[in-house]
């Protein structure tokens, strides 16, 4: 890691400040209270002032709808944005899948969409997941039929979050049920606006919401589809391991997080920073503010330590640290300043937006998105520390049946 100061060049400093500028234009108090109120991580005039900026896809050419940015440059962008708490989760993830599109899709399906995702008038999102699938996606049940010059889509997928503001799924179906697991599946990008597509929220405890969506024989033309038939596992894992953080190929630099659960830090990291103003401002009966109190104090700073490190853990254990003392900072800030850390938002004595309160919920799904934490667990094992996949009680190689192929183990440690 480099840990030298960067030095930033005149154009750079300027980026900077046009990001603030767009910061106090766009990513208002009222946006952020909206985007808190509706769960949807994703809000129209943000997205559309990034497209006509060219900061969508920021490292793509200008004439492709890009800003060209070089990658500190766009490190830069995604890291003031950040700290803004820009809602940007579903951008995020239209970023991911445009990449894939780049490589797998037809020329005349990257005319069709890539240069609407770059300006922001479409939206993309991930049909992974299923109701009975859990971390193994590869056991995808959705089934596409091919008829003629078309595929016939259905079954159903679950936690897919941004579906009621995406235009398209980049969706996992069977298309071979005879073959194994893996070799049966083939990838599309499924027009949301297609008859028989039904879309229905779920709301998490945090209030963010993910969606089930239902595919009722949905008919898409073969142009939609996404490399070739039954390789789709192929097509899945650029975007699959962009998510986890284990891409083997990744250029540095000096602005980078090295953890992958950065966005589950900074939350925490926004809770602590209420929690110490809280600390400081408050007079008690007696006169003392909290931060007088050495337990408090040492309370706090106890998980700011804790916060620091998981931010420099790196890559996938950076993940599931990230997520743990997200879970239990949390918690220690809610006993610490209750009840004041239980009022919401919206409510008389709001404690700065009802942060606390808003980030002890958020914290409680952290262990599941983007690949639940025990999926991370399992990669780190099998994929880092090169460590054999556990045994388990009741389990097809414990009662001695032949080990699955070296595809099934990467299933599992890479699905979400």
């Amino acid at each position: 890691m480099d840990f030298s100061r960067v030095q930033l060049t005149q154009s750079q400093r300027a980026l900077i400040e046009e990001v603030h500028e767009f910061i106090d234009t766009y990513v208002t108090e009222d946006v952020i209270r909206e985007d808190r109120r509706t769960g949807d991580l994703f809000n129209e005039s943000v997205h559309q002032g990034l497209g006509q900026r060219g900061w969508i896809m920021p490292a793509w050419p200008v004439e492709r709808g890009g800003a060209g940015l070089d990658r500190l440059s766009a490190g830069i962008l995604n890291l003031e944005l950040l700290k803004a708490q820009t809602p940007l989760a579903i951008t995020n993830v239209t970023r991911n899948v445009a990449t894939a599109l780049e490589q797998w899709a037809s020329p005349e399906l990257r005319v069709e969409v890539l240069p609407r995702v770059a300006d922001g008038s479409v939206r993309l999102c991930l049909g992974y997941t299923e109701p009975d699938g859990g971390s193994d996606i590869a056991s995808a049940k959705t089934r596409a039929q091919r008829e003629g010059d078309d595929w016939v889509i259905s079954g159903s997928k679950i936690f897919t979050s941004g579906a009621q503001v995406a235009h398209y799924s980049f969706l996992l179906a069977r298309t071979d049920v005879a073959a194994p697991k893996h070799k049966g599946l083939t990838m599309f990008l499924v027009p949301l606006s297609s008859p028989g597509v039904e879309i229905h929220p779920i709301f998490t405890y945090g209030g963010e919401r993910t969606n089930s969506v239902f595919y009722g024989d949905v008919r898409i033309p073969d142009r939609y589809r996404l490399g070739e038939v039954n390789e789709g596992w192929f097509v899945l894992r650029g975007p699959l391991d962009r998510e986890h953080s284990v891409e083997t190929e990744v250029e540095a630099r000096q602005i980078d997080d090295l953890s992958a659960g950065t966005w589950y830090a900074r939350a925490l990291g926004r809770a602590l920073d209420t929690a110490v103003d809280w600390a400081n401002e408050t007079i008690r009966e007696d006169g003392s503010r909290p931060i007088d109190d050495r337990t408090v104090s040492w309370r706090l700073g106890q998980v700011a330590v804790d916060l620091q490190v998981a931010l420099v853990t790196p890559g996938p254990f950076g993940r599931v640290h990230c997520s743990d003392i997200l879970v239990h900072g949390a918690a220690e800030l809610v006993d610490l300043l209750s009840p004041e850390s239980l009022i919401s938002q919206g409510s008389v004595d709001e404690l700065k937006n009802g942060i606390v309160e808003y980030t002890h919920r958020f914290a409680q799904s952290s262990g599941t998105q983007g690949g639940t934490v025990e999926v991370f667990r399992a990669m780190i094992a099998s994929q880092m520390l090169g460590l054999p996949r556990p045994t388990y009680p009741g389990s097809k190689n414990f009662l001695g049946s032949k080990r699955r192929d070296d595809e099934d183990d990467v299933s599992r440690a890479r699905s979400a």
